[in-house]
């Protein structure tokens, strides 16, 4: 998949993995970010699950979205 205003490839952020990004997950560290920033991992269809539950755990995931809405509200 491609970014279509910069024209980058947007792969997955697992290590070694080089797959098309299809998910954006959208987290934040409440002990060094404010509320309302949020940083983006992206995840092909095999890792979303997989770098979910790595943010989950440590309470940083807030949403989890297709990769073209990832800078939406």
């Amino acid at each position: 998949m491609s970014d279509d205003i910069t024209g980058e490839e947007l792969q997955c952020s697992a290590k070694g993995c080089r797959a098309d990004a299809v998910w954006a997950l959208r987290w934040n560290n409440p002990k060094i970010h404010t509320p309302d920033r949020r940083k983006i991992w992206l995840a092909c269809a095999d890792h979303r699950e997989s770098l979910s539950a790595f943010l989950g755990r440590r309470d940083f995931l807030r949403d989890v979205v297709p990769v073209a809405d990832r800078d939406a509200p």
